[in-house]
């Protein structure tokens, strides 16, 4: 029996451990969680540290996904999203709740642990921008803030729980905003269609498919250029080499067709967590 609006027909499903994770967004959750891990492995955080740190993100980024799929239970629903556990019955709302509650206590405590600056701006301005998107700024042109501030504050999330403690520096700032808000425009694109029918309107939807795709080439460029070129000393051969690469991809997600161009954009944002976290 299909799922209609506002309901939903229970079925066997995965393991609920593995259900509770999928509606985290796991794989974009273990991603930004890798890229800090890899982060405070580079910046020489003391490893109590920066396990703490690391391990705090990777709590606040599982709230995110559980909150985001929580609010949009109806809308999920309503467009027959079968790739969402709680759309199609298969995890009980209140299960996704209660793990939301533990994963935020847990990220606060372990937020503590790695130093009050570092809690402060992970708390707030990224794990908190992320539920602000949840909450209503994914509708609204200005669903690309959240990102920018998610990202762009996560290299200081790291630093920040250093000794000293010291703000990451300006380009690494500017590389994860610019990072993110390409990730959000490519996350969005497969969704438009579903997105526009329940309501959904934030950037990329309001500029089409087309213009979103332009723009996240440009800025995921842009942020492989300033990991190339921001650390301090010559660039080694190797960054030029990928920092070509990522240009002439660049030029695939303008020129390409098909499904190219999403491949080299998606392509170009690997490379760029690459530069990011040896930069």
């Amino acid at each position: 029996m299909p799922v209609t609006a506002g309901t939903a027909q229970a079925r066997p499903g995965p393991p609920r451990g593995l259900a509770l994770l999928a509606a985290a967004h796991g794989g974009p959750a273990l991603a930004v969680t890798a890229v800090t891990g890899l982060l405070a492995f580079r910046g020489g955080l003391h490893p109590l540290d920066a396990a703490a740190v690391t391990a705090a993100v990777f709590t606040g980024q599982l709230t995110i996904g559980w909150g985001n799929d929580l609010l949009d239970l109806a809308r999920d629903r309503a467009v027959g999203r079968t790739d969402k556990p709680l759309a199609v019955g298969t995890l009980p709302a209140g299960w996704v709740a209660r793990a939301l509650v533990v994963a935020a206590l847990a990220s606060l405590v372990l937020s503590a642990l790695a130093g009050w600056r570092s809690a402060l701006v992970n708390v707030v301005l990224a794990t908190g921008a992320g539920h602000a998107y949840n909450a209503g700024l994914k509708a609204t042109p200005w669903s690309w803030v959240p990102y920018t501030c998610g990202f762009g504050m996560l290299p200081s999330v790291v630093t920040l729980a250093a000794s000293p403690p010291h703000w990451a520096p300006w380009w690494m700032t500017a590389a994860g905003a610019a990072l993110g808000v390409g990730a959000h425009l490519l996350n969005v694109l497969p969704d438009l269609a579903d997105d526009e029918a329940t309501g959904v309107r934030g950037l990329p939807h309001r500029i089409g498919e087309r213009p979103s795709r332009a723009l996240a080439a440009v800025l995921l460029t842009a942020a492989s250029a300033l990991a190339v070129t921001g650390p301090a000393g010559s660039p080694p051969a190797w960054a030029w080499a990928a920092l070509a690469l990522v240009t002439g991809l660049a030029v695939l997600t303008w020129s390409g067709r098909g499904r190219a161009p999403f491949r080299a954009a998606v392509t170009i944002a690997l490379l760029d967590v690459v530069l990011l976290t040896v930069a």
